[in-house]
């Protein structure tokens, strides 16, 4: 047996930059335990399979750790393949999700547009150890909604944060978002996921699920410019659409081939 399989590098237009993400459609589901092997010998930060079903299709991610609930480049890179390699002909594409409801992406010139769940963090108490495993400088705001959410002063704060990953594997929540205002941008982020079996993801649909909300009560405007300021980079044009937020991002195929199972 042999399925499908793409690579593609979302919110970026250069290879090597953005956020890679495995694609493998399929004619009909795979066992649990066989696409989580897949995911695995990927060792990417999600692989995303797809199913055709009456209303678009049904998506799924696994990181190399776990089956997650909500992937924004993955989501956005399988928009992508269909789109540039398998020959979709409409302009927007459905896709159902079991966690995340239905989630859709739309083709706009160079760029892919998502239409995602807004997921506002809400203020908490500092949890024993977080601000420790990110280098002890101490925050502004910590906050939470699915992953710890801090921000910061400034964009070489986050830049400069060099975090214990064993430290950070122990957290209860999926992931940890840094963020401050940007330089050139309305604001900067990265995101730690070591328990997820992701150090640092390059960028991250699912965490603009709560920076876009965040961001644009803060600074008072709905249209924002974000940057993710890993070492591979991610740029996004973001939308607060009522409890919708848009986020377009540009996205390159890296490689296609063949599963053998």
């Amino acid at each position: 047996m042999t399925i499908p399989i793409y690579q593609a590098d979302a919110f970026t237009s250069q290879l090597f930059g953005g956020n890679p993400a495995a694609v493998c459609p399929l004619n009909a589901w795979l066992p649990d335990e066989t696409m989580q092997k897949i995911a695995i010998e990927n060792n990417l930060a999600e692989t995303a399979f797809f199913v055709k079903n009456e209303n678009g299709y049904a998506l799924r991610w696994f990181t190399p750790e776990y089956e997650i609930d909500l992937c924004g480049h993955a989501t956005l890179a399988s928009a992508h393949i269909l789109f540039t390699e398998l020959g979709y002909e409409g302009d927007t594409i459905h896709f159902e999700t079991v966690k995340a409801g239905t989630l859709t992406v739309k083709r706009n010139g160079d760029k892919y547009t998502m239409d995602f769940p807004s997921r506002p963090p809400i203020p908490i108490e500092i949890p024993n150890g977080l601000i420790e495993a990110l280098g002890g400088k101490k925050p502004k705001a910590v906050l939470r909604s699915r992953d710890y959410f801090l921000e910061y002063e400034s964009e070489d704060d986050i830049a400069q944060i060099s975090p214990d990953f064993f430290a950070l594997s122990k957290m209860d929540t999926v992931g940890v978002i840094v963020t401050a205002p940007g330089k050139k941008v309305d604001f900067v982020s990265r995101f730690f996921a070591p328990g997820a079996g992701i150090a640092e993801d390059p960028v991250t649909g699912s965490a603009h699920c709560n920076l876009i909300p965040y961001w644009a009560k803060k600074l008072g405007k709905v249209n924002l410019h974000a940057l993710q300021i890993s070492p591979r980079k991610g740029e996004l044009w973001c939308e607060l659409h009522g409890e919708r937020v848009l986020m377009s991002g540009k996205a390159v195929t890296y490689l296609k081939g063949e599963i053998y199972l």
